[in-house]
């Protein structure tokens, strides 16, 4: 369970959402440029702060300004997959791996090796990596610092189609192999249609919709959208 109820004011627009979001297989954040995502994310992994409000991971409040309480972000077993995958570049990828890996995924580390096919990787530098093999090194890297939550912002948006649809069925696998929650952001639909179980419309700062995927993407707002 996500329990998210923060505002936060933006040059543009005030950032207002309340809602308890299931926190559970895949859930798809989709708008358009400007909606909200980006700050979305962010305000859950504490790169940024709310003016006032409360998000609590399962019964584990992450922010409670009324509390004074603020879990600084490498406390909140939160894993994050940006748009670049900002790997150590004087690091071979197996480095890149283990920096910061928690101990108890050393046991794992072989599995996630395999479901994202990175292991002919492991002794490459990152420049020596395409776009995708980069993404799915940085995925991997998130995976084992054994986080409860991992959110992915917009991670295929520099990549051409065919590495787009490669990574999508990736993700897909993880988060069917793995078991872990994922929120992830996109303003694709048809992203959200392939791999999200929910999907969460946001509209300026607030939430237009929320709930399981097929039912979302028959909404009236969409239609509209597309």
């Amino acid at each position: 369970m996500l329990y998210v109820n923060v505002k936060k004011r933006l040059p543009y627009f005030c950032f207002d959402i309340e809602h308890q979001f299931a926190c559970q297989a895949i859930t798809a954040i989709l708008g358009v440029s400007g909606a909200g995502k980006s700050t979305f994310i962010h305000l859950i992994n504490g790169l940024k702060k709310p003016d006032h409000g409360t998000i609590v991971l399962h019964s584990t409040p992450l922010i409670d300004t009324q509390r004074h309480i603020f879990i600084p972000p490498e406390k909140r077993n939160i894993g994050t997959v940006f748009q670049e995958a900002l790997l150590f570049p004087h690091y071979k990828v197996i480095k890149n791996l283990t920096y910061a890996i928690h101990n108890s995924m050393h046991q794992k580390f072989n599995e996630i090796i395999t479901v994202l096919n990175i292991g002919h990787l492991l002794d490459r530098y990152p420049s020596m990596l395409s776009g995708g093999e980069k993404q799915r090194i940085a995925i991997a890297r998130a995976l084992l610092t054994n986080p409860q939550l991992l959110l992915m912002d917009e991670p295929l948006s520099a990549l051409d189609m065919p590495r787009r649809q490669e990574l999508l069925n990736y993700i897909n696998k993880l988060s069917h192999e793995i078991n872990i929650p994922i929120i992830y952001v996109t303003h694709n639909i048809n992203e959200a249609k392939q791999i999200a179980n929910y999907v969460a419309i946001l509209e300026q700062g607030r939430l237009i919709d929320y709930g399981k995927t097929d039912n979302i993407l028959r909404s009236p707002y969409l239609t509209n959208w597309l």
